[in-house]
């Protein structure tokens, strides 16, 4: 499903951000995506989303190379792959439902598609009774669990989650957790971005581990012991 090929990310002219990363994942699964700030875990997962683009190598998403894509069809791969960031990036002036659907309006949902699907996810990450709510009535964990409606309305095939919890206190980090494990298990690929060694060691998924560009360690059932 997405296929790294000696893939390498030189900022500046010798700054290596990752350097030939040879990595595959297939659909479905779990991914942790561990090393310490710096180790190149964001750089990765902007290439999949096509905000960067490699020095060197080559990304696959389903078999289509994403250095090859052009910009008007960003749209259709972004859709592809939902993103969830640390900072939530919700839109402070819209309830949590027209937070969500404004992610559909941007690419043409329809207000019917709108009034089905929304529901429905919101339904999924446990906001339902808060549609009409606004961003700054809800704590943290619930802010995140907007993100991730927003990131899941499209039906991507992959989300991306980097360090979605590195705002929150411990027992909504393991809610956020629980709600990601959920999520793969209806079908969706999860990487999880994060340097919190006992989310990943507690999780006993595969574990990828970055460290100054390289990747220096890939283990199923892995742990972080850097």
């Amino acid at each position: 499903m997405i296929h790294f090929d000696s893939v390498s990310k030189i900022y500046n002219g010798n700054c290596a951000a990752l350097e030939d990363i040879n990595l595959r994942i297939k659909a479905k699964e779990f991914i942790s995506l561990a090393g310490p700030s710096g180790a190149g875990k964001s750089t990765l997962l902007k290439l999949l989303i096509c905000e960067e683009k490699p020095t060197q190598g080559k990304v696959f998403l389903d078999k289509q190379n994403l250095s090859l894509v052009k910009p008007k069809d960003l749209p259709a791969i972004r859709r592809k792959i939902g993103m969830v960031f640390q900072d939530f990036r919700l839109l402070a002036n819209r309830t949590i439902y027209e937070n969500v659907a404004f992610a559909m309006e941007v690419v043409g949902g329809t207000n019917d598609e709108i009034k089905q699907d929304v529901p429905q996810v919101l339904d999924v990450v446990g906001l339902a009774d808060k549609a009409e709510y606004f961003p700054n009535h809800l704590s943290g964990g619930e802010k995140q669990r907007v993100a991730i409606a927003r990131a899941l309305i499209h039906r991507p095939s992959v989300i991306l989650a980097d360090e979605p919890t590195g705002n929150l206190d411990l027992l909504n980090t393991w809610d956020i957790v629980k709600l990601l494990l959920k999520i793969n298990e209806l079908g969706t690929t999860i990487i999880l971005a994060t340097h919190n060694r006992e989310v990943i060691n507690n999780l006993g998924r595969r574990v990828i581990t970055l460290d100054k560009g390289k990747l220096i360690r890939d283990e199923e059932k892995g742990r972080y012991i850097l």
